[in-house]
């Protein structure tokens, strides 16, 4: 999932480019990008989509986001979205355990009433001081948590922190990745509004999949492509984790447990990412090598 591209649930008209874009996945939103009076009406439409076949056929992950917890529309929103085929529940605004317990009770209710058998996991968005500093324990609220995202802007704006400033922007990726790597869950990127600054998204993507974040949030088709490549394991890479792998073998077959490659010592955690390297290039067609 390097790239997740926004659609606003009001806005059919946009459905189908985004289906044809090369987006890794596809956020339907019901929740800011639609107006106060317009969200029963996004809510309709985005049920009659997620419930046809076309979507689940599309290859792409699938994901809603919903208003929050507290709103009164969060009930109607996860009945209308659980849907099979859908991947994540895309939950705003977390600050409680409470509320992550509330979203996967809301899941396990839909699921049924939907007849949806693979479960839906829960995306956590932190978007405040409250959920960064409980970023952990939200992560492992419950089983159902794949992922924790960023809000930058939710998270900035009402402190009048500098959204761009590069070493605070720095210092929150890195609080949220290891609270997300504490949980065993991955963290995810936020978006980046000023969908022109073309340097600007890939030096903060960049920066993002430097800190080990699954993937960037994109607003704009434009910047999937960006996304996609920034996030995408270079040729060097992929050859320096096949070259780490095949010397583990080795070394595992001599009874030895550190060795050198290219110079590094490595042992077992070098390994393991270079195994989940090869796995990220095998899914993206980029070659094969030991596993």
């Amino acid at each position: 999932m390097r790239s997740k591209l926004f659609v606003p649930g009001s806005r059919p008209e946009l459905f189908d480019k985004a289906f044809r874009s090369d987006a890794d996945a596809l956020s339907f939103d019901l929740e800011d990008s639609v107006s106060p009076d317009r969200k029963t009406e996004a809510r309709q439409v985005l049920q009659a989509l997620l419930s046809a076949e076309a979507p689940r056929a599309s290859g792409k992950t699938l994901i809603a986001r919903v208003n929050p917890c507290q709103s009164a529309h969060f009930a109607a929103d996860v009945l209308a979205v659980v849907r099979p085929g859908l991947a994540l529940l895309n939950l705003p605004k977390v600050e409680s355990a409470e509320e992550v317990l509330a979203a996967a009770a809301a899941l396990d209710a839909a699921e049924a009433a939907n007849g949806v058998a693979e479960p839906v996991g829960l995306l956590l968005n932190i978007e405040s001081a409250r959920g960064l500093r409980l970023a952990h324990a939200l992560a492992a609220a419950h089983p159902r948590v794949a992922g924790l995202q960023l809000g930058l802007g939710d998270l900035f704006e009402p402190l009048q922190i500098d959204r761009h400033d590069p070493a605070t922007v720095h210092a929150v990726m890195l609080q949220l990745r290891l609270a997300a790597g504490e949980a065993g869950v991955f963290a995810y990127d936020a978006a980046y509004a000023r969908f022109q600054d073309v340097d600007g998204f890939r030096a903060e993507a960049g920066e993002a999949r430097r800190l080990g974040f699954l993937g960037k949030s994109c607003i704009h088709p434009s910047q999937v492509a960006h996304a996609n490549d920034i996030f995408r394991p270079s040729d060097e890479e992929i050859a320096r984790a096949q070259r780490v792998v095949a010397a583990a073998d080795q070394a595992q077959a001599r009874g030895v447990g550190a060795y050198t490659v290219d110079g590094e010592m490595v042992d077992a955690p070098f390994v393991l990412r270079a195994r989940a390297t090869l796995a990220t290039a095998r899914r993206l067609g980029l070659g094969q090598g030991p596993t």
